[in-house]
């Protein structure tokens, strides 16, 4: 079954469109997950004929084209979107002279731009489009996205998880892996990573992933991780490394919550797999009690993610609490209950440390509220 799902991102798009039409809007995420697919349903049903689609794969990414099709869509007053705008040489530099002509000349254009290279994409933001933009993430599919969309039902999901395209191949695990690694991993870490990023081997920055995501929702030392790779680098080495796993979205390393900054920053960091596929391929078998926990208590986490507030782990001895949400004075400490037998004293442990915090259990009852509010469940909405 394939159904067209309307994503999150769509929504807070069309609310950026009306509210903000001053900002460039930037649709950023995963390769694989719909961005393309979503916009172009989005254009047709909101904006009938009004709009203009390019993509750069197709077309000549050159600058005159790019000003050609900028000035056209400004005269007509249309919506102006440029799809895979990251294959246009130094794209950055020319979408930031057209928009700022814009403003002196007061004629303002709407603009989205997407990019299937995440990591390029945000080296022109940093550098180019500062002050100039909003973020409309696209993420992973969640699951009440892939029940809908191809009938996924819990269990297939924290398998399967994650990538739409990937779920018509559940049936056959070996196809089903294949895909995930050689059209997903390998061409997210070739073509978004080792294209723009120099690493001492890509070997081993592959080794360091593989290693990686087989510890989801775990804390692991440095040390531990240097063990494993036989020492082939060091501390900083693998820090990069992940902070490149990150921007690519397919990871996230979580520091220890501490009042003191220098700690967070030192402190092992807990690895999130951003979504269930990446432990699945990582685990090769079926989950047992215990991997299966590790697996939803990393789905959680990168729910929490996505409210884009501070998200830490915490332990102190023996004492640990599987989620620490930051926002301002606001602390929420967060323990994933998932049918494991687990003691509670982590989580009493830390109000006692910090009697203002706010505990919170997540357990498969209650995720899929997470899931659809994950704000309103912490009472922030």
């Amino acid at each position: 079954m394939k159904k067209l799902v309307h994503l999150p991102f769509i929504t807070k798009l069309d609310q950026n469109l009306i509210k903000s039409p001053n900002f460039i809007q930037i649709i950023i995420g995963p390769r694989q997950v719909g961005k393309t697919t979503s916009i172009l349903d989005y254009l047709k049903r909101k904006h009938h004929n009004n709009y203009h689609f390019h993509s750069a794969d197709t077309l000549s990414g050159n600058i005159s084209w790019v000003s050609q099709i900028w000035h056209q869509a400004r005269n007509e007053k249309k919506l102006l979107v440029i799809d895979e705008v990251q294959k246009i040489e130094n794209w950055a530099e020319i979408i930031k002279k057209l928009w700022d002509e814009e403003q002196r000349e007061k004629k303002p254009i709407r603009c989205v731009l997407l990019g299937s290279s995440s990591l390029d994409l945000q080296v022109g933001l940093s550098e180019s489009l500062t002050g100039r933009f909003q973020l409309n993430f696209a993420y992973q599919w969640s699951f009440a996205e892939s029940k809908e969309g191809y009938g996924l039902n819990f269990e297939e999901y924290l398998k399967f998880g994650g990538y739409p395209a990937s779920y018509q191949l559940r049936d056959d695990p070996i196809q089903w892996r294949s895909y995930i690694r050689h059209s997903i991993l390998d061409t997210v870490i070739e073509k978004d990573i080792l294209i723009h990023h120099k690493v001492k081997s890509a070997a081993l920055f592959r080794q360091a992933f593989d290693l990686l995501i087989s510890y989801p929702a775990q804390e692991i030392s440095f040390t531990k991780l240097l063990g494993q790779l036989q020492n082939k680098g060091n501390t900083d080495l693998i820090k990069g490394y992940i902070q490149l796993f990150e921007g690519a979205f397919l990871l996230k390393a979580l520091n220890k919550f501490s009042l003191n900054q220098l700690r967070k920053r030192n402190s092992s960091p807990k690895i999130l797999p951003l979504c269930p596929a990446f432990s699945y391929v990582a685990e090769m078998e079926e989950y047992n009690s215990e991997m299966k926990g590790h697996v939803f208590e990393s789905l959680v986490g990168s729910i929490l993610l996505r409210t884009g507030l501070d998200l830490y782990y915490w332990r102190e001895g023996q004492y640990e609490v599987d989620f620490v949400l930051n926002y301002g004075k606001k602390i929420w400490a967060i323990e994933v209950k998932s049918g494991r037998k687990r003691k509670m004293q982590g989580l009493n442990q830390f109000i006692k440390k910090f009697p203002n915090a706010i505990p919170v259990i997540i357990t498969l009852e209650n995720y899929h509220e997470l899931e659809a509010q994950p704000l309103k469940l912490l009472n922030l909405i």
